[in-house]
Formats: structure tokens, sequence, C-alpha cells
């Protein structure tokens, strides 16, 4: 076999493996209602369900690039298609809920490292002139995964079961896996240093302890002085992280990243204004079956307008950076996105369907750009030295305020259910939309710090591929 075509399969080899990890951070969401009507549950606490996986993979996020480098690419990769297939199969397996969440843990620390270790792949063996077309074609399933995820997920409930939606990975990982074997270069490093441990322990401490923390006010029933010490103590995790990377030679994520003025506050920005975005794939489609008698295959087609407006939009979002620059560009957009969340308090039984497709086609084009722009700002005055800590980093905190989303929504929408009572769930869930949109608002005032003299122009990083 000729190396263009070794690397043309390594290429497809890559795309598929972050196609399986995009696909079931969104195929889930359409299912969770006929999840918790196997499993005894109720269809509002199934959160737990989508904060396993995403806060799974944000965890270890940060150890996949050393692990790559310890034990080489093949072992790396193989290992993330291992986990992920066994977590699917345990998924499918599954009869309780925390049976399926122990499972999604699993698969999550497969899927974290399916796209690092890939895209590492593909940027060690492809040559520089010819890098920016192989990631273009890397990048093309974070775009096709979430698009029909929701759809293919409500469908396969309706003509099988929930269990499929994790089945269909089994055949997909066994010839992924036996690709690897094959196309994957080992390309371990020599001399790797060490792996900062006690930092990490001290991030993963800090991202469970607040995700359980928001999660205990709904799912998990906490009392609100646990739920208090939980916080606190992951504020206190995290805090220490940094306060202890300024005094390693060798941290995780090295302090010095966040002098530079667009990655604090587009990292910052992303992370609170991801919050209640993270939310609504989660949101919309538990509203349009259990307030609006929706089944699953047809919440997930309503879902499509977000998906296809986001691909659309791609297409004006450099244009309009570089006509009123970053700072203005991000500000009025978050304001708009807020804006947009809180309008889907308004949907009801007699809304037109017409209008509904109109909405979320708008908040798919305001978010998508949204995304865009806080990505691009957050890494493109990165020197090349430190583009590899701000990438992961801006990876973890993606993933992590997914999960966080997830589960400040629970929490706001188990609250109003307490407050309303049963039989008011669209009462519910329209006070939560008007929350999570007000959350979203006030992260404009983290993107007004920006230098007004912010541009397009000199972008040094391309941004990583948006899953959220």
């Amino acid at each position: 076999m000729t190396p263009e075509k070794s690397l043309r399969i390594l290429l497809w080899l890559v795309a598929t493996g972050f196609f399986m990890q995009t696909l079931d951070t969104t195929i889930v969401n359409t299912a969770l209602p006929a999840m918790a009507v196997s499993l005894g549950e109720k269809p509002l606490r199934m959160q737990s369900v989508v904060i396993a996986y995403a806060l799974t993979m944000a965890m270890l996020i940060p150890a996949s690039g050393w692990f790559a480098d310890r034990y080489g690419l093949r072992r790396a990769f193989m290992t993330a298609i291992v986990l992920f297939v066994l977590g699917s199969a345990l998924c499918a397996a599954s009869h309780t809920l925390w049976q399926l969440v122990a499972s999604r843990v699993i698969q999550g620390a497969g899927g974290a490292m399916l796209l690092p270790v890939g895209r590492l792949a593909v940027l060690r063996a492809y040559p520089r002139e010819k890098l920016l077309q192989a990631m273009s074609i890397v990048g093309v399933p974070g775009l096709v995964g979430p698009l029909i995820g929701p759809t293919l997920g409500g469908w396969l409930v309706e003509i099988a079961s929930w269990h499929w939606i994790f089945l269909i990975n089994i055949p997909i990982g066994l010839v992924g896996g036996i690709a690897t074997a094959y196309y994957m270069p080992e390309d371990r490093v020599p001399q790797v240093p060490p792996f900062d441990l006690g930092g990490y322990l001290l991030l993963a401490i800090g991202m469970v302890a607040t995700s359980f923390a928001l999660d205990g006010l709904s799912e998990l029933s906490f009392q609100h002085a646990t739920v208090l010490i939980l916080l606190v103590f992951g504020l206190a995790s995290l805090v220490a992280y940094w306060l202890r990377a300024a005094q390693q030679s060798q941290p995780l994520f090295p302090p010095q990243i966040f002098e530079t003025h667009t990655f604090s506050i587009g990292l910052l920005g992303n992370l609170f204004a991801r919050l209640g975005s993270g939310s609504m794939p989660f949101l919309v489609p538990l509203l349009l079956q259990v307030s609006l008698g929706y089944t699953p295959f047809h919440a997930g087609m309503m879902m499509l307008p977000i998906s296809a407006a986001a691909i659309a939009s791609k297409q004006v979002v450099t244009p309009l950076i570089t006509r009123v620059g970053y700072r203005r560009m991000l500000v009025v957009n978050t304001l708009l996105v807020g804006g947009m969340m809180a309008t889907f308090a308004l949907i009801s039984s007699r809304e037109p369907l017409w209008l509904l497709i109109i909405q979320l086609a708008f908040f798919g084009c305001v978010n998508s750009l949204q995304f865009t722009a806080m990505n691009t700002v957050t890494l493109k005055d990165l020197e090349s030295g430190e583009a590899t800590s701000g990438n992961s980093l801006l990876s973890m905190v993606q993933m992590l305020s997914m999960s966080l989303g997830v589960a400040a929504a629970g929490g706001l929408l188990a609250t109003f259910v307490d407050a309303y009572g049963h039989g008011h769930e669209l009462l519910s869930f329209h006070a939560t939309f008007i929350c999570v949109g007000l959350m979203t608002c006030a992260s404009a005032w983290i993107f007004w710090q920006l230098s007004a003299d912010v541009t397009a122009a000199a972008h040094k990083k391309e941004a990583p591929t948006e899953i959220g």
C-alpha cells in the first residue's frame, strides 16, 4: 500500500473516531424520556446520563496528550476505542439508571481520547503544506455528528429501542480497532516529562465536586448543606490547582498563558456563556416530548433547524468579525443568544410549527456564531509554545461547561417543578428557559472587557472543532 493511501486511511480513521464521539454527545438527548420509562425513572431527572459523559471527557482530556506521548499513538487510540465500545455495550445492557451512568463514564473515558489523540496523529503524519486540508476533513464529523444525533436517536427509539443508540457503536468500533492496528503509527516520544498527578487530581476533584453540587439540587436530592459543602470544596480545589501550578516547573496548564489578554477573557467567556448553550440540547427535546407530546423521532427532527442554521452561518462569521471587531460582535451576540433562549418561554401547543422552526433556526445561527467567535478569540494570540496547553484547556472547559450547564438546568427545572407542582411542567420549562437566558446574557460583561482593537487579523491558531 502506498504511503499516500495509508495517510488517507489514517485521516478517515481519525474522522470516524471523532464522529462517534460527537454523535454520542447528542444522540441520547431525544431518548431520555424513553430511557426513563424503561428504567423506572422520571424523565425530568435523567440529566446524569448526559452529565456523566461530558464530565468524564472534561476530566480526562488534560491527560490524553501525555498518555499518547508516553505509550504511543497506536496504543492510546486503541485504548480509546476499546473503552468507548465497552462503555457502549455496557450502556445497552444497563437495567438501572446508575448502571447506565457508570457505563457512560466508561464511554466518556474513551471519547475523551478519541479526538485529541487522533488530531495529534494527523499533526505528526501530515506535512505542513497538507495539514490545513487534512484538519478540515477531520472537522467535518464535528458538524455532522450533532446534526444527525438527535434525529437518529429518536428514530432508533421508535423503530427498535433506546438500547440501539449505543449498540450501533459496536460494529463501527470493531472496524476502527482493526484499522488502528494496521494504520495508526506507534510514534512514542522518547523522553516524556513526568505527569503532574497532584495538579491533575486537584482539577478533577474540583470539576467533579462542583458538578455534583449542581446536580445535587435536582436528581440527587442532596440537602442544601451538602450542596454548599461540595461547592466550596470544588471551588477550593480549583483555586488550589492554580496556586500550585505557579510553583511547578511543568504543570498541566501553565498560569503564564493567562497573561495573554484574549485567552484569559475568551476562556472565562467560554465557560460562562456555554452554561446556557450547553443546556439547550438537553432542555429542548425534553420540552417537546414531556410537555408538547412530540414523539422521539419528531423531537429529533425539530433539532435539525438548529444544526442546519449553525452550519450555514459559518460563512458569515469571519466577515462579520472583520467588520465590527471581536468585542462588539461577542457582546451583542451573547445578548442575542441569551435573548433567544428566553424566547423559548413562549413555546406552547398553540404556537404554529413554522414559527417554532424559525425560532430554532435563529437560535442555531447566533449560537454557532458565538461558538466560532469565542473559540477563535481564545486561541488567536497564543504563542506556538502555549498553543498545545491553551487548546487542551479550552477543550476541557467546553466539556466542563456542557456538564455544568445540564446540571444547572436540571436543578432549575426540578426547583420550578417543586414550586409549581406536577401537572405544570410547561410552566416550569418556561421559567427555566428564562433563567438560562439571563445567565447567558450576564456573560456578555466578560466579553466587554476585551480591548476594542482586537480584530480578526493576524490569527495565529486555528480554533478547536466545536462539539457543543
